[in-house]
């Protein structure tokens, strides 16, 4: 490879390098500010850094750019809507307003551990974490692509925070809360997410037509998000969430006596209910609101005098009473669409120790007592 220098100004250097012929010569250039011998470390930088195969376009090529360029050029392809668009959102409102302008080869690991700082101010642990784990892609993209001999976000010990503890109900807090929620509009909700453990997405992207009552089941194909004020029907995001999920007889019983209430509200609203309508809907068909049945999930917390129980707990409560119940923990893993029962028997792992005494118990039932004998064994 073979790279020249020539000046432009008082304090400014050109620098051109071949990087090879594809059909016509491929030349790149570069500015440099300053002396000569600047200009001269500069061109040796880029010769070493492209025997090893890493080029850094224009060595001008900055943070902002390459971050648009991966969400445009990786991330939209291989990410769901719902990913990509809050990948974009952290872009465009955090990262490319405090290090956007860095080029990209003078991104330090100082700069990121200092901006990281600068966000806790005003942003919790969480969310500074999620900004490292975005930028850290990016980076590591920027790697593979030959734009960065390294990853700096490497350097850096990401983010700690503590996630909220697990809340799950006992039997008897569920009958308290669904007391509590009888007279919500929201019940049938509530409802089929402890009964089935299904996400609220999920529940809310349900159509008439994935339910087979009569082999008590249901399918996960759709579901639906609101982003920007705006609600949005979506596949599920992975294959393990596009799942039939068994039900329990007295979930497809009450389903069943809610779909001939509905049919009659439709009925007398001037129209039918449909394969394709919402299970759970307003009764103009639209679909529920995701934020309005959390905050209405809220208000029923606090009338039942529960504390510290969200929506997603029901989720929670559905796996740790179907372990305490002796389910197997693929059938839950299967039910809850997790990517595999590694993944299930981590996250309710405090739940699997508390079993070990009822576990014991049993053991202790089908085992014979043992038998002492004072007897001296003799070597012959």
């Amino acid at each position: 490879m073979k790279g020249s220098i020539r000046q432009q100004g008082k304090q400014s250097w050109q620098i051109a390098i071949d990087v090879g012929k594809q059909g016509k010569r491929d030349r790149r250039f570069e500015t440099v500010h300053g002396r000569k011998g600047d200009a001269q470390k500069r061109l040796n930088e880029l010769l070493v850094n492209m025997e090893k195969g890493i080029y850094s376009p224009l060595g001008r090529l900055t943070l902002a750019q390459h971050l648009q360029n991966w969400l445009e050029g990786y991330a939209r392809s291989n990410c769901s809507l719902r990913t990509f668009e809050g990948y974009q959102s952290i872009v465009e409102h955090h990262l490319i307003p405090a290090l956007g302008d860095i080029q990209l080869k003078y991104l330090h690991d100082q700069s990121i551990e200092a901006y990281y700082g600068k966000a806790r101010e005003k942003l919790s642990a969480r969310t500074v974490a999620s900004h490292h784990r975005l930028l850290s892609q990016a980076l590591k993209y920027a790697v593979k692509k030959g734009y960065l001999g390294s990853n700096p976000c490497e350097l850096i010990k990401a983010p700690s925070w503590k996630g909220k503890a697990m809340r799950t109900l006992t039997p008897f807090e569920v009958q308290v809360l669904l007391e509590a929620a009888q007279d919500s509009y929201y019940y049938p909700v509530y409802y089929t997410a402890v009964s089935s453990g299904l996400r609220q997405a999920e529940l809310l992207g349900l159509r008439w037509r994935d339910l087979d009552l009569d082999l008590l089941s249901l399918s996960v194909s759709q579901v639906l998000y609101k982003r920007r004020g705006i609600c949005r029907f979506m596949e599920p995001k992975t294959s393990h969430s596009r799942r039939r999920v068994a039900m329990t007889p007295k979930l497809a019983l009450f389903l069943r006596e809610y779909h001939e209430e509905r049919v009659l509200l439709y009925l007398e609203l001037g129209r039918q209910l449909g394969l394709d309508d919402l299970v759970f809907a307003y009764p103009d068909g639209r679909p529920l609101d995701p934020g309005t049945v959390s905050h209405a999930f809220v208000k029923i917390v606090k009338k039942a005098r529960l504390e510290n129980v969200r929506f997603h707990d029901l989720r929670h409560t559905f796996a740790s009473l179907m372990l305490l119940r002796g389910a197997k923990p693929k059938v839950i893993s299967e039910a809850l669409g997790h990517a595999s029962v590694a993944f299930t028997m981590d996250t309710y792992s405090h739940i699997i120790e508390g079993m070990q005494e009822e576990a014991m118990a049993l053991l202790d039932g089908v085992l014979p007592e043992g038998v002492n004998k004072n007897s001296v064994a003799i070597l012959s």
